[in-house]
């Protein structure tokens, strides 16, 4: 049977679960988020499997402190997404946003040539499983405002005052 291993991240500001397969990192949740909701997308996403706690030291856990300790502003982990292909295009193209820049909305809906699905483009980036690693955070409203975050406004502003402040 395959399995989908998770583990939590303490950080400063909370606590992180994130979940992996063999084939790479499949969710990072947010600090408002708990096993429940994880366990709801997986069964949504990656019915069938074996959901197993991995305690310990792993790559995925390290690259994540790693970040929240300044010490890492991109990720080289493998990822294993989980979505529709317009979702996975959505991803992928949050995944050219600069480290501690931001765009629009409208921005990603150009970038993958669909100017007209700025609406679309923002329930799939609601829909990202990995915050934080594909950094959906670095999407703002066009007029500059903070807009709507799975992880809550807090940890959106959290994390850009991070990255505006790392010393890498």
């Amino acid at each position: 049977m395959e399995r989908v291993y998770w583990d939590e991240v303490k950080v400063e500001h909370g606590t992180i679960l994130i979940a992996w397969t063999n084939s790479g990192l499949c969710y990072v949740g947010s600090f408002i988020e708990t096993f429940e909701h994880f366990h709801k997308w997986q069964k949504k996403y990656i019915p069938g499997v074996e959901v197993v706690r991995n305690k310990g030291k792993n790559e995925f856990c390290n690259q994540i402190l790693q970040y929240f300790n300044g010490e890492r502003s991109q990720f080289t982990l493998p990822l294993d997404l989980k979505g529709t292909v317009f979702q996975i295009s959505v991803w992928q193209q949050l995944l050219n946003i600069p480290f501690g820049e931001t765009v629009a909305y409208s921005y990603i809906a150009e970038k993958i040539n669909n100017p007209k699905a700025v609406r679309a483009v923002g329930r799939a980036i609601g829909q990202n499983p990995l915050t934080i690693v594909i950094p959906c955070h670095r999407v703002i409203g066009k007029n500059g405002t903070l807009t709507g975050f799975r992880g809550g406004l807090e940890m959106k502003k959290v994390l850009l005052s991070l990255e505006m402040s790392f010393d890498l």
